[in-house]
């Protein structure tokens, strides 16, 4: 599998066919608690850049974007009960949503683990 990162700090993993959406530990941290999440339709046509979901915490909303094109396969149904899973576990069961990439080229602009590291020290 392979994890992508965006400099709106949303991740990407690839595995296969499927992708997985969600936001990062950083972005979490910078959130605070999170209170609401909502998750893009199933079908749901993406453009990388887009809104594709939200999530609110006790300090702000946030726009969650889209990290490439295609459409959305599921949300993750589980933060609709407990959307505190995006703080327990932002880059595991936290995740936003899934989906098919329509243009696999637009994982080249994004950044590695390493590079998304090096990226986040120095903010």
């Amino acid at each position: 599998m392979s994890r992508y990162f965006t400099e709106d700090h949303e991740w990407i993993e690839l595995d296969g066919e499927i992708a997985t959406v969600g936001i990062t530990d950083y972005a979490q941290s910078q959130l605070g608690d999170i209170v609401f999440v909502e998750v893009p339709e199933e079908g749901k046509e993406v453009a990388k850049g887009d809104d594709a979901a939200v999530v609110e915490s006790v300090k702000a909303a946030s726009d969650v974007y889209a990290p490439v094109s295609g459409t959305v396969l599921e949300g993750n149904p589980a933060l609709e009960d407990s959307p505190a899973l995006v703080n327990e576990d932002p880059e595991g069961d936290g995740w936003f949503f899934k989906m098919t990439l329509s243009d696999t080229s637009e994982l080249d602009g994004l950044m590695n683990e390493s590079a998304y590291a090096d990226f986040v020290s120095k903010l």
